[in-house]
C-alpha cells in the first residue's frame, strides 16, 4: 500500500475507483475536466477501464499503478483516467471496440492511449510492469507512447482518425439492414447445434461461458418441433454446469465462466447478470423436463442471492461478488484442501464427500496444487456401491455435510460484494424472480414475488422519471440511463403487470417504451442507440452505437424488439409493431452470422413471427379449477407467453386484438382459460390438460393466424 496521499478518486461512488484512491497516480474520473487538462497541458490520456470483480485489474493496479517509478512516468507524461466498466458501459463499449480493432482482443483491464480529444490511437489489455510472457512491459510502452506523442504526432492523429472511423462503421452496423426473415432462427439453431459440446455440455471450447439466450432459443425451438436432440442439448448443459465447479456447490450461484471445457475450474467472480439469466434457464428447464435437479439448482441460486447479493430490507440486487479477497489468492474462499475438508467433517463423512466432490491431495488449482474445486464427481448411488452402504444414508449424509462445509467456509476471509445496484441488472433479476415465483411452490414462490415487486418499487421511486425513464444506478450520484436500463425496465414492468394486473405498472412500462423510442431510437435506420439523443458528448470517440451482440448480457436491440412486440400485443398500437419490425430489419443482414451470440435476436424473431401467446384465466380467487388452470398455464414454457389472472370485477381496459373482442363474452365468475395470439383465439377451456396441450402446440396455431 502506498503512502501517497489519497487522490481524487477517494470520493467516487464506484468501489472500483475508490480502491485506487491510495495510488500515487493523479487519477481523474471520466469527464470534461480530464479532457480539458489534457488539452491545456498538451498530454495524451492514459485510460484504464476495469471492474472491482476483475482479478487482472487488481494485478495491474498492484504491479504498475502502485509502483512509484511507473506512477512518476504516468504523472509526468499523461493525464490518467480510470473508468468502472459497470458504471460506464457506454465508455467501455466504445473503447473495447477500438482496442479490439488495434490488438485483436479486448477485455479487462482495458488500457487505452488517447489524444486529448478522446480519440484512441493505441491500446491493449493487461501489460506486465516489465517485458514478460511475450508482452511488452508497461514501463516501456508508456515511454514509447510518450515519445511518439512528442515526435510523431501527425502519425498518431492519422491513426486515431482512421480508428474512429472504423469504430463508427462497426458500431452502427452499416450495411446490416435487410428484410426480416424468420428463417434466421434456422441458421442460429444450426450454429448452436454445431458448437454444442456433446460430452461436456455447453457451446464452444474453453474458456466456456453460459449462453443463456441460446439455451432459451433451443428450448423454445424444442417446444415447437419436439426434436429430442434439442432438449438433450439444454438439459445436458444445465446438468453439467450445475454439477461443475463453475457452480458454487455449497452456497449456490454461478461463477462467471469456466477456464476449461468441463466446467470444472472457474473464474470465481459471481455476476448479477449471469445469475439472473441462469435462474431463468433452470426454471425453464424444470418446466419442460420436470427434472428435480434443475428445480433444486434454481432454488439454490435464489437462496444465495437472498443471502449475499441483495438488500432484503429495502429491495434491490447487488452487482457482483469478487473472485478473490486479496491478490495473493485465487478462489481460496471457494476451494478446499483435503486437510480442510477432513477437519470440518468426521472420518466417515469426509470419505463420502471426498468421493462426492473429488477432493484429493492434489487438486485442480495450478497456483496452489493442494486446492480442490468442488464438483459433483459421483452420484450417491455410486458412492453407496463403492462403500457398501445404503444409498439413502449417503444422500442424507451429503446434504448434512454440505451444511457443515458451508459453516466451515463462512469464517474464511470473504471476497468483496459490490453493493452498487444497476437498473438493467436489477430489472433482469426482477423478471427472473417473478418468473420463478410462478412455477416454484410455497414460501419460496411468495418470497420471490414479494422481493421482485419490492425491488421494482424501489427502482420506480428512486431512479425513474416521467421525462427520462430509468437512470443507470440506484443510489449514489445520478447516472444517465442506457437503452439497456430502459428496455429491461420495460420487461420487468410488464412482468409485474402480468403478475398483479396493477395498471400503474403497465402505464410506467408504456411511458418508458415511448421515451425509449423518442430518446434512443434511430427513426430512419431502425434500432436503438445505447445513449439518448441528448446525452452529453463523449469526447473524440462520440460514435453512435447500436448494441446488438449478446455479450455479456442479452443484446439491447433484440431486447427492445421483444419489449415492443409484447407492448403491441397488449395495446394493438401499430407504432410498436412497426418499430419492432424496423429494429429487426436493422440487423437482419448480419444476424445469421452472429449465431448463438445473437440468440436473443432469434427469440425476438420467433415472437414477431408467431405473436406472443396470451392466456387469460377467469374465476373467483378461491376457485380450485381456476388455480389448476393457472398452474397448467405457468407449467408450460413458451417464450414471451403472458398469463393474466382475472377475477370478477377486474377486467382491464388495455387489451387489444382478439382478446379485446373475446373477454367481454366470458363469464368472469366461471373458471375458464382462453389462449390468444394476435387476432386469433382458441375456444375457451376449463380443462387444465387441454390448456397445457394448447400451449404446447401453440406454434401451429400462431403460425396459421
Amino acid at each position: 500500500m502506498s503512502s501517497h496521499p489519497e487522490n481524487r478518486l477517494k470520493d467516487s461512488a464506484s468501489p472500483y475507483l475508490r480502491s485506487a484512491a491510495h495510488q500515487p497516480i493523479d487519477w481523474h474520473e471520466w469527464g470534461d475536466s480530464a479532457f480539458a487538462r489534457a488539452a491545456s497541458e498538451d498530454k495524451p490520456i492514459l485510460l484504464d477501464i476495469g471492474a472491482v470483480w476483475c482479478h487482472w485489474c487488481h494485478v495491474i493496479d498492484r504491479e504498475s499503478y502502485e509502483n512509484s517509478e511507473i506512477a512518476k512516468i504516468i504523472n509526468e507524461h499523461f493525464v490518467a483516467v480510470k473508468v468502472d466498466r459497470d458504471e460506464r458501459p457506454d465508455v467501455d463499449a466504445r473503447y473495447q471496440s477500438a482496442v479490439s480493432a488495434i490488438s485483436g482482443q479486448g477485455g479487462w483491464p482495458l488500457t487505452g492511449f488517447l489524444l486529448p480529444d478522446g480519440k484512441p490511437f493505441f491500446g491493449g489489455t493487461y501489460f506486465p510492469p516489465e517485458d514478460q510472457m511475450g508482452r511488452p512491459g508497461f514501463r516501456r510502452v508508456l515511454l514509447a507512447v510518450a515519445d511518439s506523442y512528442k515526435n510523431k504526432r501527425s502519425e498518431l492523429v492519422r491513426a486515431a482518425d482512421h480508428l474512429a472511423d472504423v469504430v463508427a462503421q462497426a458500431e452502427v452496423f452499416t450495411g446490416a439492414r435487410g428484410e426480416f426473415d424468420r428463417g434466421v432462427v434456422n441458421a442460429q439453431i444450426a450454429s448452436v447445434t454445431q458448437q454444442f459440446d456433446i460430452k461436456n455440455g455447453g457451446f464452444g471450447r474453453a474458456p466456456k461461458f453460459p449462453h443463456s439466450s441460446a439455451m432459451d432459443l433451443v428450448l423454445e425451438r424444442y417446444q415447437q418441433t419436439k426434436e429430442k436432440h434439442l432438449l438433450a442439448m439444454v438439459e445436458t448443459t444445465l446438468e453439467k454446469m450445475a454439477r461443475g465447479g463453475v457452480y458454487d456447490q455449497l452456497a449456490g450461484g454461478f461463477h462467471r465462466y469456466s477456464v476449461d471445457e468441463r466446467w470444472l475450474v472457474p473464474h470465481f467472480e459471481k455476476m448479477s447478470y449471469d445469475n439472473s439469466e441462469l435462474l431463468r434457464n433452470y426454471v425453464h428447464g424444470w418446466r419442460v423436463t420436470q427434472n428435480p435437479f434443475l428445480r433444486e439448482t434454481a432454488e439454490s441460486i435464489i437462496g444465495w442471492v437472498n443471502e449475499v447479493l441483495s438488500d432484503q430490507q429495502k429491495g434491490g440486487f447487488y452487482a457482483s461478488q469478487d473472485a478473490d479477497y486479496s491478490l495473493d489468492d485465487d478462489g481460496d474462499y471457494f476451494t478446499w484442501t483435503l486437510g480442510e475438508l477432513r477437519s470440518s467433517l468426521s472420518p466417515d463423512e469426509a470419505r463420502v464427500m471426498e468421493l462426492y466432490y473429488d477432493v484429493e491431495a492434489h487438486g485442480e488449482m495450478h497456483h496452489n496444487p493442494a486446492k480442490n474445486v468442488l464438483w459433483i464427481a459421483r452420484n450417491p448411488e455410486d458412492i453407496a456401491k463403492l462403500l457398501g452402504v445404503n444409498e439413502t444414508s449417503v444422500r442424507l449424509m451429503v446434504a448434512k455435510c454440505k451444511g457443515k462445509m458451508l459453516a466451515a467456509r463462512l469464517p474464511r476471509p470473504t471476497p468483496f460484494v459490490d453493493k452498487t445496484m444497476y437498473v438493467s441488472w436489477n430489472a433482469m433479476f426482477v423478471s427472473a424472480y417473478l418468473e420463478a415465483a410462478r412455477v416454484l411452490e410455497g414460501s419460496m414462490s411468495e418470497n420471490c414475488r414479494a422481493f421482485g415487486l419490492k425491488t421494482l418499487e424501489r427502482m420506480l421511486k428512486e431512479v425513474w422519471s416521467e421525462s427520462r425513464g430509468f437512470g443507470h444506478r440506484i443510489g449514489g450520484p445520478a447516472l444517465d440511463g442506457s437503452i439497456d436500463d430502459q428496455v429491461f425496465g420495460v420487461l420487468a414492468l410488464l412482468d409485474a403487470y402480468e403478475a398483479t394486473l396493477e395498471p400503474r405498472y403497465f402505464a410506467a412500462a408504456q411511458k418508458t417504451m415511448d421515451l425509449a423510442i423518442a430518446r434512443y431510437a434511430d427513426a430512419e435506420g431502425g434500432g436503438f442507440f445505447d445513449r439518448p439523443s441528448d446525452a452529453a458528448p463523449m469526447g473524440g470517440l462520440d460514435v453512435r452505437r447500436k448494441p446488438f451482440q449478446d455479450s455479456p448480457t442479452p443484446g439491447a436491440n433484440s431486447v427492445a424488439a421483444i419489449a415492443l412486440i409484447r407492448m403491441h400485443a397488449f395495446t394493438g398500437d401499430a407504432r410498436y409493431h412497426d418499430f419492432a419490425q424496423k429494429t429487426l430489419e436493422a440487423f437482419a443482414g448480419i444476424a445469421p452470422q452472429y449465431g448463438m451470440f445473437a440468440a436473443t435476436y432469434g427469440l425476438a424473431a420467433i415472437l414477431f413471427a408467431n405473436h406472443p401467446m396470451q392466456v387469460v384465466i377467469t374465476g373467483h380467487a378461491d376457485d380450485p379449477v381456476a388455480k389448476a388452470l393457472e398452474d397448467a398455464a405457468h407449467g408450460v414454457y413458451r417464450f414471451g407467453k403472458s398469463v393474466l389472472r382475472l377475477r370478477p370485477g377486474t377486467l382491464p381496459t388495455n387489451f387489444a386484438g382478439a382478446l379485446k373482442e373475446t373477454l367481454p363474452h366470458l363469464p368472469a365468475e366461471k373458471a375458464m382459460a382462453v389462449v390468444c395470439w394476435g387476432q386469433t383465439c382458441l375456444p375457451p377451456t376449463s380443462d387444465p390438460a387441454q390448456l397445457a396441450a394448447m400451449l404446447q402446440n401453440g406454434a401451429v396455431g400462431a403460425a396459421g393466424s
